[in-house]
């Protein structure tokens, strides 16, 4: 398990880092050495926090909920800036004992999740870059941002970019609003390193999910709604948010026709001119078509329904889960992938003109 993967996966929501800093009103708790641990819990910070922390596309941001979860997501940015110890106790403040994070498809709980980080830092220096997105319905929110790791022996530093969805709960006037599970990237290479930090029952219970993804059954249906299912829905209200989730529902089920079907498909639902961003490169809408071809050769990629859909302004963002069966050996896995898509109108339809994906 290489900390950088762990640095990158597990920078979860409360993660950030700034050179500047802001003053805020802090709650404080006193250590057995007498040292002072300063943290930032405030509801009425969003503004000065929002000037430390800006979100370069941002969207719509409305109802109280909504507003909450943004100044938790913003304070929790400041306090990374101050430490692990701050961090760790804010965790105290944005989780409860019940929540769970996920790391790279990893189900840890709190303390689990909190060792993580504290093993990680003890090696890395973790920085943070823009904030790219912020996407907020419900009380559901999904980001994107930068990230920057130095690791502390060799100096020798890696960039790269992280992807959350959150689940937050208002628990009332004395505990706040508060996470109740995040998905901090997808399931990769350090899969069963990290499985390192669950139990054995909890080891056995992520497995039996993933048995039931891989034989999962996709509906024979047209309502596509039905086919390709949301487990999380959020509000999809306005004509653009629907022609978005009829465009991304749409690119499910011609991929799931096979490549002929989806290469004919992906000039109706991307841009002449897309950016298509991965860990490794920004490919065009030439290159991504190459790419899938020749990965078609040698895996069968099923898309088989989503976590989340949070659609907001011309942005969406999609956690969705996925199986790979390799063509020569038939063994089926399960997988997930997370994407960020900046939408245009094009007439009564829309096209994607950029995307990030992992």
């Amino acid at each position: 398990m290489s900390v950088t993967t762990l640095a990158i996966g597990a920078a979860a929501v409360g993660c950030g880092s700034k050179t500047n800093t802001i003053v805020t009103k802090e709650a404080t708790n006193i250590s057995s050495d007498e040292s002072v641990i300063s943290i930032s819990d405030r509801y009425d910070n969003t503004k000065e926090l929002s000037a430390v922390f800006p979100i370069v596309n941002p969207t719509p941001i409305e109802t109280d909920m909504e507003k909450n979860i943004q100044n938790r997501l913003l304070n929790g940015f400041e306090n990374w800036n101050r430490g692990y110890d701050a961090w760790e106790k804010w965790g105290d403040i944005l989780y409860t004992d019940d929540s769970f994070y996920n790391v790279h498809g990893v189900r840890l709980t709190l303390k689990e999740y909190q060792s993580s980080m504290n093993a990680t830092l003890k090696s890395s220096d973790i920085q943070m870059g823009n904030f790219n997105n912020m996407i907020i319905c419900g009380d559901w929110a999904a980001i994107r941002y930068d990230i920057s790791t130095t690791d502390r022996q060799t100096r020798k530093s890696s960039d790269g970019s992280v992807m959350e969805f959150v689940q937050f709960k208002d628990y009332g006037e004395e505990l706040g609003t508060r996470v109740v599970e995040g998905w901090a990237g997808t399931k990769g290479a350090d899969f069963d390193g990290l499985t390192g930090f669950q139990t054995d029952d909890a080891k056995a219970a992520q497995q039996e999910a993933l048995n039931a993804i891989v034989n999962t059954v996709i509906p024979d249906t047209l309502n596509l709604k039905d086919k390709y299912p949301v487990t999380n829905p959020t509000p999809i209200e306005t004509d653009m948010a629907k022609k978005i989730q009829n465009a991304i529902l749409n690119d499910f089920e011609n991929w799931n026709q096979g490549l002929d079907a989806w290469t004919a498909w992906a000039d109706t639902y991307y841009d002449s001119n897309l950016q298509y961003h991965t860990n490794d490169a920004t490919m065009t809408l030439s290159d991504y078509k190459t790419l899938e071809k020749n990965n078609a050769e040698s895996t069968n990629v099923k898309r088989i329904r989503f976590d989340n859909m949070l659609i907001s302004g011309d942005w969406a963002a999609i956690h969705y889960r996925i199986t790979k069966q390799d063509s020569t050996t038939g063994e089926k896995t399960a997988g997930d992938v997370m994407q960020f898509l900046h939408f245009k109108e094009d007439g009564d339809s829309v096209k994607v003109t950029e995307c990030w994906t992992k």
